[in-house]
């Protein structure tokens, strides 16, 4: 219940900070784009391609990890589950890294902002570093309230107790491996469900903002390569997520709302941008140093996901500890999935 009422505060709060930005007309500053690019009438078919296309390669990233369970090589126990969603971390990471941190730069370092106190301090690592510290509370803090809810009846108390030092020592994934139905109903799959969690909401976040730079925008050019990223960007993090949403053990209705949500809040965006075309400058003042600091503070949760909840607590649990050809792989597919993303910036 408390997690459900986070989200809908958080995304409340997105909303209503976009609505401030938005729906106040500020003059755009700086240069202007390309006229030769600039072309409302054949940029509408683009986008309308780009809600299409990126809804249904966002629904099937976010659902394969949800439906090949019943395959027993792409089951949450086997190596090539593990493989995979080492990739997707290393999706997630090259996102926060290369594409969200460097537009906040950009947007907050801008000449249309005032000098005094934008260029007289960096707000985008700023923002970006209590981003990460206030995530790693409500991880903390959730997994906590979580345990302590369900810990009577669940686990034996020396049990619990153990179970506990190893999660909070951020070796928690690997130990459902123990096929228990302790390890499953424990502190352990709670700790699953908030990663789940933390993990959409800051997806979230960064999928809107991203739609919204795309639907205000009506420059040809840059639409059709940045249709093509999004889509490789959306299906790779959306099999991250479905990798945590898969070991969460939630039942199909949460499963199903939780993709629902990932699957349409870039879509969403798009649409928001079309709609307030005419009212969102993407270079006035305002929008930049909104959009910026949502960037920042995305980029801040997801680096700190990707790395803590993700990559390390996999790297450190005893699946991977105990085959270093395993860690070797799995190293590949992260920098494969980072480097993948690091590409893409390039059109992204």
């Amino acid at each position: 219940m408390a997690s459900k009422l986070l989200k809908i505060i958080c995304i409340f709060f997105l909303i209503s900070m976009f609505s401030v930005q938005v729906l106040s007309v500020v003059e755009a500053c700086g240069d202007e784009e390309d006229d030769s690019c600039i072309d409302k009438k054949k940029a509408l078919p683009l986008k309308i391609i780009a809600i299409v296309s990126i809804l249904v390669t966002s629904m099937i990233g976010v659902s394969l990890p949800l439906v090949t369970r019943s395959i027993p090589a792409l089951s949450p126990e086997g190596n090539l589950f593990v493989i995979v969603k080492c990739f997707a971390g290393g999706i997630i990471l090259g996102t926060g890294f290369m594409h969200v941190l460097p537009d906040s730069f950009d947007m907050l370092s801008s000449s249309c902002l005032k000098e005094n106190p934008w260029h007289k301090f960096p707000f985008t690592g700023f923002v970006a570093m209590l981003s990460a510290i206030v995530t790693l509370m409500v991880d903390s803090m959730a997994t906590s309230v979580y345990s302590k809810k369900n810990k009577a009846g669940v686990l034996p108390e020396s049990q619990g107790d153990q179970e506990m030092a190893v999660v909070h020592a951020g070796h928690s994934y690997g130990h459902h491996h123990h096929g228990s139905k302790l390890d499953v109903e424990g502190p352990q799959l709670l700790r699953y469900r908030v990663i789940a969690m933390v993990l959409e909401l800051g997806i979230i976040v960064h999928s809107i903002v991203i739609g919204l730079s795309l639907g205000a925008s009506n420059n040809i050019c840059t639409i059709k390569g940045l249709v093509a990223a999004l889509c490789f960007h959306q299906m790779f993090e959306g099999m991250g997520l479905g990798g945590c949403i898969l070991q969460a053990e939630y039942k199909f209705m949460k499963k199903a709302i939780m993709a629902f949500f990932f699957s349409v809040t870039t879509p969403f965006g798009i649409a928001l941008g079309m709609a307030l075309s005419t009212t969102y400058k993407e270079n006035s003042p305002r929008a930049l140093v909104t959009v910026g600091l949502l960037n920042a503070s995305s980029a801040g949760l997801l680096v700190y996901m990707a790395l803590v909840d993700l990559l390390a607590a996999d790297f450190m649990g005893p699946k991977l500890q105990g085959s270093i050809r395993l860690q070797i792989k799995s190293y590949i597919a992260v920098l494969l999935g980072a480097g993948g993303m690091s590409l893409m910036a390039k059109w992204a």
